[in-house]
């Protein structure tokens, strides 16, 4: 009976040390919600990084030939590029171009296209907003249940090194918590800032549009 008892618990202490050697039994549960947030970080900065790049391709060469054409009135060239580029930017131009017969009705037409595609480029903007909130206090849950804990250790006569230990692997989750919120927030900045730059690009290029059009509306 002895031996079967020590038996009993010497696989209940493996297991203990087993569960304490993973990356859960060590710094807690809240390290998978953790995971699962880094993972959904990258994959949106990876598909947004391939739309912005497919939207902004030769961009700057689709400004230049539309802008030089609308100024010598060419539109017929405009007409030409915008049907010839798959870009956000095009569409818009080309739905401007398509009701023409007033300044008015051109300039609600940019902006109604420039709401529909702006909201292609905002897509998962709003998770990653979601990310840096959340996994800063996920991490801090992960610290508060982690020297909760360590402090249990106490009831077991175990002494303030074990504890101190303890506390040093809940900090961790933390510290994890803290970098995907840091990673998702460069993310976020960087496209967040990507868009205003477009944004602002298009209606420079929508206003020198509108001004090139003014002469056959017989305006000055």
């Amino acid at each position: 009976m002895q031996g079967r008892g020590a038996q009993t618990r010497s696989v209940q202490e493996d297991g203990k040390n087993l569960r304490g050697n993973t990356i859960i039994g060590k710094w807690g549960p809240v390290m998978i919600p953790l995971f699962i947030l880094s993972v959904i970080t990258i994959a949106i900065a990876f598909e947004r990084g391939m739309y912005y790049r497919r939207h902004r391709k030769n961009s700057r060469s689709f400004f230049e030939k539309v802008a030089a054409s609308a100024k010598s009135g060419d539109w017929a060239g405009v007409k030409q590029a915008c049907a010839g580029s798959k870009t956000a930017i095009a569409k818009i131009v080309g739905a401007g171009l398509e009701r023409d017969g007033s300044e008015e009705e051109m300039k609600s037409a940019f902006m109604e296209t420039m709401t529909l595609e702006s909201a292609g480029f905002q897509r998962y903007l709003d998770y990653l907003s979601a990310i840096v909130t959340v996994a800063p206090l996920l991490g801090l849950l992960g610290t508060v249940t982690g020297m909760i804990s360590s402090f249990s250790v106490l009831d077991s006569g175990a002494g303030a090194t074990a504890i101190s230990g303890g506390v040093g692997e809940a900090l961790v989750a933390t510290a994890t918590g803290l970098c995907v919120a840091i990673i998702a927030f460069a993310v976020y900045t960087f496209f967040t800032h990507q868009l205003d730059t477009i944004v602002a690009d298009t209606e420079r290029l929508c206003i020198t549009v509108v001004n090139a059009k003014k002469s056959g509306w017989g305006r000055d």
